[in-house]
């Protein structure tokens, strides 16, 4: 019997509709081996080959969006999903499909973890969109059930796959010495936090896309935060009735010395250039690193379209000779590494240890949760206390014995209530 994998999509929005839904409908057709060597995965091309792959559910939270994906997809592949919709469409499809391998879930930030959850008490692996979830208490909770089911949990951490990034991580960083400080920042259009995404409320700019930076600081340097401070601004998205951060900006000090400024905004005007604005840059003790993701040199206008810049590494059709396009680009990568380790369990009996350096691993993704969280309470009293002219001074400490928030605005309060342990358990 050929090996096959079934997999379901919850959620198919803006990143959901697009990215995972055509990168599945490329597995669809031609499995995963074509893909492989982009991710220096290629030992498993021939063990892999012949890997069918089957998306057998869709769901999204309204029916009409859930009918059209699946009809997207059977255009592409000849192939219909099921569609599914509702406030909790991941049971059903857990319901109805008890063998599921693999759920992949793009739901909105907050809601990322009850999927997941629900997904790895059925035995399913998981492929996760960024970040894993929004606390690190849940974190916790995702990893343990990950691992007492000997399952999977991939979080989509496509950044690491930049090939600049990858150049920086395996060449640049170790060139420019120990590093002592650095920047990024992502900003992104207005129309995703006011018609794109209805949950913005729920939600910031840092938790929804600094995941991305956090992340890739990770990748280069495996070195954990040991404290942060952060602060936000709420002044245009409220001229439209949304109580939600226009900017925020967290800085993380680790444990081997450097300090990173992380800046993101989602409140660009259409008038941009680019789709986002992108970029970081480190300096270290024996030289400078700069990538600027959003201009490399391509650039076009016309009559009419204005000036514009694209990212044609982060995702592009390719021509085939019967008229389809393939979907490549190092925003698939990061999926395909999480598939590919989620076949090597399924079909090669392998530990999720023994493939924990395939992919972007839920352990990976704590570090991410652990300062979201942290920069997300942080965030919140300095924001507080700016409107009462206090000033911002909280700042958030990590180690071995948790996570502690020091607020000096409370020392009024006694002595022992400036430091708050807000987390037990070691980052």
């Amino acid at each position: 019997m050929e090996p096959n994998l079934k997999i379901a999509l919850v959620g198919a929005g803006m990143f959901g509709g697009d990215v995972h839904l055509r990168a599945y409908a490329d597995l669809q057709r031609f499995g995963i081996a074509g893909q492989l060597a982009r991710v220096g995965l290629d030992k498993f091309s021939r063990d892999l080959a012949p890997v069918k792959f089957d998306l057998v559910a869709v769901a999204t939270r309204s029916q009409k969006s859930a009918a059209k994906s699946a009809a997207a997809f059977k255009e592409w592949t000849g192939h219909e999903p099921k569609a599914y919709f509702g406030d909790t469409p991941w049971d059903d499809i857990l319901r109805d499909f008890p063998d599921l391998d693999v759920l992949a879930v793009a739901t909105p930030d907050h809601l990322h973890t009850q999927p997941i959850l629900a997904a790895l008490a059925k035995g399913a692996h998981v492929l996760t969109e960024k970040p894993m979830c929004l606390s690190i208490q849940e974190a916790d909770e995702i990893i343990a059930a990950a691992e007492a089911k000997n399952c999977v949990v991939a979080v989509d951490m496509h950044k690491r796959y930049d090939p600049d990034h990858l150049r920086i991580r395996d060449d640049i960083q170790k060139r420019i010495g120990a590093p002592l400080y650095g920047t990024a920042y992502l900003e992104e259009p207005l129309e995703v936090s006011t018609s794109t995404f209805k949950w913005v409320e729920s939600s910031d700019p840092f938790s929804y896309v600094g995941p991305h930076w956090t992340d890739l600081i990770w990748s280069y340097y495996k070195s954990k935060p040991a404290a942060l401070t952060a602060v936000g601004q709420k002044k245009r998205l409220v001229r439209d009735g949304i109580n939600a951060y226009d900017a925020v900006q967290v800085r993380v000090d680790f444990d081997n010395g450097m300090s990173i400024a992380f800046n993101n905004n989602w409140i660009t005007p259409a008038d941009f250039e680019g789709p986002v604005n992108q970029g970081h840059e480190i300096v270290g003790a024996d030289g400078k690193v700069e990538s600027d993701q959003q201009y490399r040199g391509f650039r076009f206008w016309n009559a009419g379209g204005g000036c514009r810049t694209s990212n044609n590494h982060f995702t592009r059709d390719v021509l085939r000779a019967d008229g389809t396009r393939a979907y490549i680009g190092y925003g698939v990568d990061s999926l395909t590494v999480g598939l590919a380790a989620i076949c090597r369990v399924k079909f090669a009996g392998e530990s999720r240890a023994a493939v924990a350096d395939m992919y972007p691993t839920a352990e990976d993704a704590r570090i991410t949760c652990a300062i979201v969280d942290a920069a997300a309470k942080v965030r919140d009293l300095n924001f507080k206390y700016l409107q009462e002219g206090k000033g911002a001074p909280v700042t958030a400490r990590f180690g071995q014995d948790g996570i502690t928030l020091i607020d000096p605005c409370r020392a009024a309060e006694g002595p022992d209530m400036v430091f708050q342990r807000i987390y037990k358990g070691a980052i």
